[in-house]
């Protein structure tokens, strides 16, 4: 038996329903392609997670395999391990490509054949390690190289219509998902099992609301105590007790698209320090958001929170940047750094661009007012006032619970 380097797998009828019409995939390649005849390229070769899936729809299951979306002048087509079977063709805009792992690097195979040898290539040089950057060069031997992620990344940062839509469902999951939350909140219950309360109730919203979708990576961090320092903190099986300050993260995913709740909430009461400490963080995200107009610089909007907050003598308990743009990314893959609220970063915000106001105070254990303050809201950036798509209340009067 003769075992193949490559083969299509096209099972099933049809294509599934993907997250968005064909049209949207098109303007999208039609982007793209302007990119490539910009810097007189032949072929990208997207390898990333968030740019397979926003070029094909595809949203690969790694596991430690490469895996690729290869756009040409003509065609679009992904690349994926034989462990996924007809799934990547079902899943995606274009054609597709299965390659097998009887022998050692036939995925750089099916890429070279579809590229082919000796042209010049774009590539995601944030995403290939120095191991696969050397196997692209021995495989496809490019005449000339380009790193093409800076400009994706530009590309996936405005965002259409149809993607805004997506989004704006996402922040109401996400919703669900704080109010689920809510409910649950109780001296003596679990951050575990708060935190499954509010997932459980987003993926039931998601899949209610895209009964055609993919559900994966949905998730909450909820956080007690000592354990809201820091924003990304896993959650633990630390029980509730009264007075402990709380901070509620619903994460719900929908086809890759990412979207967020962040409140801070107490069990029963709210001491003067952890009071005074909440109210100056509240104060500088009103203040955030009022400055996401487009025609600001996210630097500049970084620097008068900067000095709101070092007014109240409170800078110094800053621990991260201000906001950041949303869209097809997560805690595993992607990530719009064009568009953070920090200094380094001179980005002007558009029309069309969506980000967070996310201010954050961690005051070290042992001090009056203890722990981690974050709330965190999203915003569609419009040619007038910002457009704020999140809509669980912050603050005492509603996040005093339990």
């Amino acid at each position: 038996m003769i075992r193949p380097e490559q083969y299509r797998l096209h099972n099933g009828d049809a294509k599934d329903a993907l997250p968005f019409a064909a049209e949207e995939y098109e303007d999208r390649l039609a982007g793209l392609r302007d990119i490539m005849e910009l810097h007189s390229l032949d072929a990208v070769v997207l390898t990333s997670m968030h740019n397979v899936a926003y070029y094909s729809g595809f949203l690969y299951c790694s596991f430690g395999r490469p895996y690729a979306c290869v756009v040409t002048k003509t065609d679009c087509i992904t690349v994926s391990a034989g462990i996924d079977a007809g799934q990547p063709w079902r899943r995606s805009v274009g054609d597709n490509i299965t390659y097998t792992d009887w022998t050692r690097d036939n995925f750089w195979r099916v890429v070279a054949s579809i590229t082919g040898t000796g042209r010049a290539i774009g590539c995601e040089a944030d995403h290939l390690t120095m191991e696969r950057a050397e196997k692209l060069n021995t495989f496809l031997k490019p005449r000339r190289g380009m790193d093409i992620a800076p400009a994706t990344m530009q590309q996936r940062m405005m965002k259409s219509p149809a993607e805004i839509a997506l989004i704006k469902h996402g922040s109401n999951v996400a919703d669900v998902g704080g109010y689920a939350i809510r409910e649950a909140i109780a001296v003596g219950a679990s951050e575990l099992e708060i935190s499954i309360a509010g997932r459980d109730a987003m993926e039931r919203e998601i899949a209610k609301r895209f009964p055609d979708a993919e559900y994966r990576d949905t998730w909450v961090w909820f956080q007690s105590g000592l354990n809201t320092d820091g924003a990304h903190n896993p959650v633990t099986s630390r029980k509730l007790k009264r007075g402990d300050i709380l901070s509620l993260n619903c994460f719900p995913m929908i086809s890759g698209y990412y979207t967020a709740l962040e409140r801070t909430l107490f069990v029963g009461e709210v001491d003067d320090a952890s009071m005074a400490v909440w109210q100056h963080n509240i104060a500088a995200h009103e203040y955030g958001m009022t400055l996401l107009r487009a025609g600001s610089t996210c630097a500049d909007i970084t620097a008068k929170i900067n000095a709101f907050l070092a007014e109240r003598d409170m800078l110094q308990y800053r621990t991260f940047g201000y906001g950041h743009s949303f869209g097809l990314l997560s805690q595993y893959y992607g990530r719009e750094a064009a568009l953070e609220l920090r200094e380094d970063i001179d980005t002007v915000l558009e029309p069309g661009m969506v980000i967070s106001m996310e201010p954050m105070l961690t005051i070290p254990h042992g001090q009056p007012g203890a722990g981690g303050y974050r709330e965190h809201d999203i915003f569609v950036v419009t040619d007038d006032a910002p457009e704020n798509i999140t809509h669980y209340p912050y603050g005492p009067d509603f996040n005093v619970v339990g």
